[in-house]
């Protein structure tokens, strides 16, 4: 391999550890930016990718830095999406969460799972194929853990502007629950927040007739959302549901009628709901009982579905090839950046196992992380074929 990597223009052979180490090794906190990007160019362009690098957005989601790398010009072209932001890391960590650390066979630090791993795990498996392939490319943002404004969406912009479009896109991100190989996603819920204001007029509490009192209007809003059941769920998805989130009033006085109350909610929808059909729904009940009240909606993503079929069977396939594993195909769990990339191509997330995402002492196996490899040079040598 190494002589015809030569042929081809590169001769280098990425060890996902070193590469995923020295990727944890960057305070990295969304949005990202700077060091965690010169370490994962200085990793592709060795392999012959072409590495674009940029930063977009103002306060208060921006300024986000965003990495397209491609290679190759012709033939079917394969995307791996992902992310090098992380989580904050909070507290009590038995080893620093930005120095990474080798124990008992695992790799602790911050983004070891979720999912600078997987992000490695991408790069050391191109590095294993031709560079005559076919396209491959690299679509990594700095902002998938925070508004994701100017992050993901952006990279869609910056490769339509180039005029790319993978044929069939994987996402990293950690879908499998309890060993590597047992689950993949070919789809995720929509997700829409709502934010409600209900004016009232402020008074006191023993002339309640020189006052307007928003609590029992915002109050009776809630329980016609709350009686609501938008679907029994179908054979892809779990059912949609309703959360109020928050109810804030902020009145210090016990005797003061307040001049307005405020709520929020969160909806997690399947296919058979759009967000902006929610949301009109949703301020249709709130206006019923309180009609001045202002209604804001923001929706995150919608849902997707990509379903079973040559794709999935691929990424299957390569699964138990080398772990023995028939993975469950899903679609639970929350949002992804897959939300937006789900518009270009086929689109499916495999990662890591998930159980230390997002908390203290983040870890993963190095026998993972080399599987991974493994597989995914396996994925996309399918894809390219």
């Amino acid at each position: 391999m190494r002589d015809r990597n030569t042929a081809m223009g590169w001769d280098k052979v990425v060890d996902v550890v070193e590469l995923a180490t020295g990727l944890i090794a960057c305070d990295s906190v969304t949005p990202a930016r700077g060091q965690v990007f010169d370490v994962l160019e200085a990793a592709l362009v060795p392999l012959g990718f072409d590495v674009d690098r940029f930063v977009t957005g103002a306060a208060p989601d921006g300024p986000v830095e965003n990495l397209l790398a491609v290679r190759g010009t012709v033939g079917r072209h394969f995307a791996f999406a992902g992310h090098v932001d992380v989580v904050a890391p909070g507290p009590g960590w038995t080893s620093p969460p930005f120095a990474p650390e080798l124990r008992d066979g695992l790799l602790f630090g911050r983004g070891a799972v979720d999912m600078k791993g997987a992000v490695a795990a991408f790069v050391a498996a191109a590095a294993t194929l031709p560079a005559d392939s076919g396209t491959i490319s690299l679509i990594v943002t700095g902002d998938e853990e925070g508004p994701a404004v100017f992050g993901t969406r952006a990279l869609i912009d910056q490769m339509a502007a180039r005029g790319l479009r993978p044929d069939l896109c994987l996402i990293g991100e950690p879908t499998c629950t309890q060993r590597l190989g047992d689950m993949v996603k070919i789809g995720r819920r929509g997700s829409v927040n709502l934010w409600i204001d209900v004016p009232g007029r402020q008074g006191h509490v023993a002339y309640p007739h020189l006052a307007d009192n928003p609590i029992p209007k915002l109050v009776a809003a809630l329980a016609a959302i709350e009686a609501v059941v938008l679907d029994a769920g179908n054979a892809w998805f779990q059912p949609s549901n309703i959360e109020v989130t928050d109810i804030t009033v902020g009145n210090p006085a016990t005797n003061v009628i307040p001049g307005h109350a405020a709520a929020r909610l969160s909806i997690r929808f399947n296919d058979e709901h759009s967000g902006a059909a929610l949301v009109e729904r949703i301020t249709a009940m709130v206006h019923a009982h309180a009609p001045l009240a202002q209604v804001e909606g923001r929706i995150s993503g919608e849902a997707f579905l990509t379903p079973p079929g040559d794709f999935s069977a691929m990424v299957s396939a390569a699964i138990e090839r080398h772990t023995g594993i028939v993975p469950e195909l899903s679609t639970t769990g929350g949002t992804s950046d897959a939300r937006f990339l789900s518009r270009l191509c086929p689109t499916v997330e495999f990662g890591l196992p998930n159980a230390t995402m997002h908390k203290i002492d983040e870890a993963v196996a190095v026998d993972d992380l080399r599987a991974l490899t493994a597989i995914y040079a396996d994925i996309a040598r399918t894809a390219l074929a």
